[in-house]
């Protein structure tokens, strides 16, 4: 089969590639150039894309670079900052992975004859009763399911995840075995686009106004204030313009129209309900019981799906708009679909 490999530059996509060699495919490598502006972290700095070169050269494997930066603006860093802009919470990663990282590669496999093509994600995909499924991957500490739900039938039949079956520890033994350079290279962790230089108030604030905002308590009594709150997001405790000591405060209300954050104890987050938008599924609308996974690394929680709403069995704490929702089946196995936060 011959398969296309995108290749981050990181150890994942680089093991990846000697596992799909090893099962007698042909491997081509594509490394996505996404992220044309400054870059220090992530996974589009210009250091990464030599890696994924050299790395190929290891393999002995063609390797190709694909320009999508202008699909990156557009699907990634404009709903970005309009998500921030609107007071929501963007989901870079996700939207990336279901414009560029999936739809955008398939299409290039398509138009240069591939059967295929892989990442190196931490998740693994499978059939249950005749149709494809994302599963968990299987370390449980580097699954990475929950950024790849947005998969429809068609990408998740001709998608590979060579690694998904391996811990993160065995995936750097293989690297290190094969001699290959991105064995100890550290995980990207943080958006690509925004520098550890600069961060999110820099980034946004040469793109959009950032506005002052008052920060009160849930009575209403002015405690402080905020420089933007576009900065602000539900739950947070922390560079809410708050004095030290006394009990711990979080942000349960942030109002963009009225420029007011609203803080209280934590307790004050906890809903029986959520409100869902923008549902997508691997198959087909699930309704009842499931286990929903509202971050990357969260713990998945019992809900009963009941129209646009999740019905928590025991009181969540609350999710902050915009924010992906995952659903996964009872136990806790695969990913029927997911949603945004309302």
């Amino acid at each position: 089969m011959r398969v296309l490999l995108a290749m981050s530059g990181g150890v994942d996509s680089s093991v990846a590639g000697a596992l799909l060699l090893d099962a007698g495919h042909e491997v081509m490598g594509a490394t996505m150039k996404l992220w044309g502006g400054e870059s220090d972290t992530g996974c589009c700095s210009v250091a990464d894309v030599d890696d994924a070169r050299r790395v190929a050269q290891q393999l002995d494997i063609d390797h190709l670079v694909f320009n999508f930066s202008d699909d990156f603006d557009e699907h990634v860093v404009q709903p970005y900052v309009a998500a921030h802009r609107d007071g929501t919470t963007p989901n870079p990663c996700i939207e990336c992975n279901r414009h560029l990282k999936f739809h955008r590669l398939s299409e290039r496999a398509d138009l240069l004859g591939f059967d295929a093509v892989a990442t190196g994600h931490h998740a693994r995909i499978a059939i249950v009763d005749g149709r494809w499924y994302v599963h968990r991957g299987a370390d449980s500490a580097k699954d990475q399911s929950y950024v790849v739900h947005v998969l429809p039938q068609r990408e998740l039949a001709r998608t590979l995840f060579p690694v998904g079956a391996m811990t993160k520890t065995e995936v750097r033994e293989r690297a290190g075995a094969l001699g290959l350079r991105t064995a100890t290279k550290p995980d990207s962790q943080d958006v690509c686009f925004i520098t550890n230089s600069g961060g999110r108030t820099a980034f946004l604030g040469s793109r959009i106004p950032l506005r002052p905002a008052r920060v009160v308590d849930m009575s209403g009594n002015a405690v402080g204030s905020v420089d933007s709150i576009e900065m602000v997001t539900l739950g947070q405790r922390r560079g809410i313009g708050l004095p030290g000591g006394g009990p711990k405060r979080y942000v349960v209300d942030v109002d963009h129209a009225a420029a007011t954050v609203v803080v209280g104890p934590e307790s004050a987050l906890d809903r029986d309900v959520q409100r869902i938008t923008r549902p997508v599924w691997a198959h087909e609308p699930i309704r009842g019981d499931v286990l929903v996974q509202c971050s990357a690394h969260g713990t998945p929680a019992p809900a009963r799906l009941v129209g646009d709403e999740v019905r928590w069995e025991a009181p969540q704490r609350a999710v902050a708009a915009g924010q992906s929702i995952v659903f996964y089946d009872r136990t806790n196995t695969y990913v029927l679909g997911g949603a945004l936060a309302g």
